[in-house]
């Protein structure tokens, strides 16, 4: 690439090009084709740390584990406040019930992106898992109210562990301390 090129743009165009295809091919469950075009992307725009996470995703839901842990290390190196290598993170912790290591992950996901529904949810979840349910109730509420300002047929979920958290945190509140 030219230095003319670059200074034009034309290497982050090129890139987020093959971005798009690997969100195409991700759509139609194409995971190595996905892989592939984001390899390409981070081959154009080795310090994107979008991409990295992105590619992280995709290896997370192809279930190559492994890799997919290095790409979100990767895009939190680049990027401490990368919110999808966060949100990985907390996924990698979550199945492998490290509750404290997913509260983190999906804590510093909320606070770089507060609108993602997914992040509050396992975030009330994880909440849940570490006993603290009254908590877990309004994690899981705003979720709710974000779900239904968009439409999002997981509302109703939502709105039954919102109850199951309430029910819990009440009993809680009932046991003799210690």
């Amino acid at each position: 690439m030219t230095k003319l090129s670059a200074r034009l743009g034309l290497t982050r165009f090129e890139a987020d090009e093959y971005y798009k295809q690997a969100l195409q091919a991700y759509n139609k469950k194409k995971m190595d084709e996905a892989i592939l075009a984001m390899e390409q992307a981070i081959e154009l725009l080795p310090n994107n740390a979008e991409y990295y996470a992105a590619r992280g995703f995709f290896y997370l839901e192809d279930g190559i584990i492994d890799k997919a842990g290095e790409d979100f290390e990767q895009a939190l190196t680049t990027h401490p406040y990368e919110p999808l290598a966060h949100y990985g993170r907390g996924m990698i912790a979550y199945n492998a019930r490290n509750w404290d290591e997913a509260l983190a992950h999906f804590t510093d996901a909320y606070r770089s992106d507060p609108d993602r529904v997914e992040t509050l949810y396992y975030l009330a979840i994880v909440h849940h898992h570490k006993h603290q349910n009254a908590r877990a109730s309004e994690v899981m509420q705003q979720a709710a109210q974000l779900m239904e300002v968009r439409g999002d047929k997981r509302q109703r979920d939502a709105e039954r562990w919102v109850k199951e958290f309430d029910k819990l945190a009440a009993e809680q509140r009932q046991l003799p301390p210690g």
